[in-house]
């Protein structure tokens, strides 16, 4: 990962095609207690850290996946189409898990979509933002080559201030009756760039962050960006060597009322992650 990847804001998917999903897992309009704030407000707080990504407390992700793994004959070497299609493939996502995110991609370009895809939802969880489970994920999803350094950056990073600026305290736990929202869901995905051992991926995608919880000065708001990841063949698997992402593509907002905290609150804790593929 290069210096300031970090620092990077998150921006669109061109062309054609959407991410697909696979294996789920799971009265008025308040805004917890104050005016509704700019929605990239409360996405700057989450990624002025910007390794990457978002999405929330408790990454579930199911993996059932049986058989051999998806590259076993040999990597598929071929450049990305013109035009990307939904419909299903019957390639499988992934193999495994390394803890609670997917691992084990096809060494092709769908394999490093899915691979992209996954890991921007892992980086921008609520987990990064405490020391344990953020070096987890970064040690579970980037190359081995980078890691070190990377921590040392993020420990940085993730300073009190940070804490303090997205209403948590220094250990990345929110205030009691609170429920801290970083979410994120992909779009769509697109690849810029394939070899067999490197790829370039861009995905698409829209982000929920702030504080969930009645007199909350930062209400959930949500925000589109776009990361682009360059990952790297290594050890069997793809791996991220680096991220950054821009501001949008952005669509209208419809007329949908604000939910209220509690309602906001709810949702977070109910409604469980997926695992992406491409």
């Amino acid at each position: 990962m290069s210096p300031g990847d970090e620092h990077d804001s998150f921006g669109g998917v061109g062309g054609s095609g959407q991410t697909r999903t696979r294996l789920p897992e799971g009265n008025s309009g308040d805004v917890y207690g104050g005016a509704r704030r700019p929605v990239r407000s409360s996405r700057s707080l989450i990624t002025v850290v910007g390794v990457v990504v978002v999405l929330v407390a408790a990454i579930a992700f199911a993996n059932r996946g049986d058989g051999a793994p998806a590259d076993a004959a040999g990597p598929r070497s071929h450049a990305p189409a013109d035009t990307a299609p939904t419909s299903a493939t019957g390639t499988r996502p992934v193999t495994g898990t390394t803890g609670p995110i997917p691992t084990g991609y096809a060494h092709d370009d769908q394999g490093a979509q899915s691979a992209a895809t996954n890991y921007a939802v892992a980086l921008g969880s609520a987990e990064m933002f405490q020391d344990g489970p953020r070096e987890d994920i970064v040690r579970a999803i980037h190359d081995p080559a980078v890691v070190d350094d990377l921590l040392k950056r993020l420990d940085t990073s993730y300073s009190s201030g940070l804490m303090t600026g997205s209403g948590l305290d220094e250990n990345g736990t929110a205030p009691s009756g609170m429920t801290f929202v970083s979410r994120t869901i992909p779009v769509g995905a697109k690849v810029l760039d394939y070899t067999e051992t490197a790829a370039t991926v861009e995905v698409w995608c829209l982000g929920l962050g702030g504080l969930a919880g009645a007199g909350s000065t930062k209400p959930v708001t949500s925000s589109w960006f776009t990361i682009t990841e360059k990952l790297k063949w290594v050890g069997g698997d793809w791996r991220v060597e680096s991220t950054s992402q821009h501001e949008g593509p952005t669509p209208v907002n419809g007329d949908n009322r604000a939910s209220t905290a509690d309602e906001i609150a709810k949702a977070v804790e109910g409604y469980g992650g997926f695992t992406y593929a491409r």
